[in-house]
């Protein structure tokens, strides 16, 4: 009898390792936080297929759009940790707790962190017929003529909007917010000549800059992009120490194992790396990114932090 308690105190103890060695053993499903057909979503679809074929597990994706990302984010972290109800996420997971003050989440405490997995910087163009061909040019006239400039962002509070607000206050400048619902909705009177700038993200703005329909000044992020190595980046332009970049990473709900936390970092490491994938991905005006779950957590704490900061001291509200 003795020895058949051992025989069952052991199973017992075994149990956990055995499912996270079968793992994944059903679909796994990353969610998304904006509407099928957008650039995330796509992304998020390539990675997905890649996942699936690694893993040999279908891996789905579920579109929860809504509250810039908040309510798939709120879903997430009331799943159950177990692998499979993941979250493809943005930088709007750290943003949106200083915007959001009934953000019913916390960026840090609820979720695990598996790994970033691209960078896109955001550009700053202005329409064809401006006059400024360069950054210098631009500074040097919106500080002789204060109030003069005014740029157009995708909402209050968006990455578009933010950039310029990084901008405004490294720069030393005082420029006019407009405003629009979402980037589609400004693009016209970008291109019209209507407003005189933006910070759009490179993978919507590039096909206007490749036409010549837009002028690109310059990228927000330390280092220029892979989708767009002419374009210099704003410290190089005339904003020394300017970095910013719009990033996703995938993350779970808080309490994940540590053994498939590892195993999905890994695939998707290996997944980055792959020169087919790479191309597809830079293609569509992003750059891979790669690293661990802490350098991950770190990274999120970081950018969680200098948000709220920038936030209380720019006075964002919503629109």
């Amino acid at each position: 009898m003795i020895e058949l308690k051992k025989f069952f105190a052991l199973g017992a103890l075994l149990l956990p390792l055995v499912a996270l060695a079968a793992y994944p053993e059903k679909t796994i499903k990353i969610v998304v936080g904006f509407t099928p057909g957008g650039s995330a979503d796509s992304i998020a679809r390539i990675l997905g297929m890649a996942m699936s074929s690694r893993m040999g597990q279908t891996v789905i994706i579920e579109n929860r759009a809504g509250a810039n990302g908040n309510i798939a984010t709120e879903f997430v972290s009331r799943s159950a940790p177990d692998g499979y109800t993941l979250f493809y996420t943005s930088i709007g997971h750290a943003v949106n707790p200083a915007l959001y003050k009934d953000a019913k989440y916390d960026p840090v405490k609820d979720f695990t962190p598996i790994s970033q997995v691209l960078s896109a910087p955001n550009v700053l163009v202005v329409p064809a017929s401006s006059p400024f061909n360069n950054v210098k040019e631009m500074i040097t006239y919106a500080k002789a003529n204060p109030g003069k400039l005014d740029f157009a962002s995708s909402g209050s509070g968006a990455s578009v909007h933010l950039s310029a607000e990084v901008f405004k206050q490294m720069a030393g400048l005082d420029l006019v917010h407009i405003p629009y619902k979402g980037t589609g909705s400004l693009l016209p009177d970008l291109l019209s000549g209507t407003v005189a700038m933006s910070f759009p993200n490179l993978p919507s703005a590039l096909p206007f800059i490749q036409s010549g329909k837009l002028k690109a000044l310059g990228v927000t992020t330390a280092k220029r992009s892979a989708a767009a190595p002419q374009i210099p980046t704003l410290a190089e332009a005339g904003v020394p120490g300017y970095d910013m970049s719009t990033w996703y990473g995938l993350i779970g709900p808080a309490g994940m194992p540590p053994a498939i936390v590892t195993q999905l970092n890994h695939e998707l490491n290996a997944i980055l790396q792959d020169p087919v994938i790479r191309q597809k991905l830079v293609a569509q005006g992003v750059d891979p990114v790669t690293g661990s779950p802490e350098e991950f957590g770190q990274f999120i704490r970081k950018e969680t932090r200098y948000w709220a900061e920038l936030i209380k001291k720019a006075k964002v509200e919503l629109n």
